[in-house]
């Protein structure tokens, strides 16, 4: 049996404390936090379109949006979605900033 490397102080995976484990769960406190926020940013930036039915259609849309992606738990599938989302939302301010104008 060859001799370990690790220095005979190291801990073994079974000794590791579940303290150590908090990342992950910070990690997804993080992206839900972020989901929040790209929501309510989405929904306020949809209650400057002026059109009614417009306003009607993207705010259904939104919600629907979220609600049937709320079950994600991928990490990888979370931030991409962020992402494609925040990429959404500059797109909508850019259309509105245009129409504004």
């Amino acid at each position: 049996m060859a001799a370990s490397r690790l220095p005979p102080a190291t801990l073994t995976l079974k000794q590791v404390p579940a303290v150590l484990c908090l990342p992950k769960q910070l990690t997804w406190f993080v992206r839900r936090q972020q989901v929040l926020l790209l929501y309510r940013r989405i929904l306020q930036t949809i209650r400057q379109v002026p059109n009614d039915s417009d306003r009607k259609y993207l705010k259904d849309w939104a919600r629907e949006e979220f609600r049937r992606n709320k079950s994600a738990t991928e990490e990888d599938t979370i931030r991409m979605m962020i992402t494609q989302g925040n990429m959404q939302l500059k797109e909508l301010e850019k259309t509105l900033a245009l129409a504004k104008s």
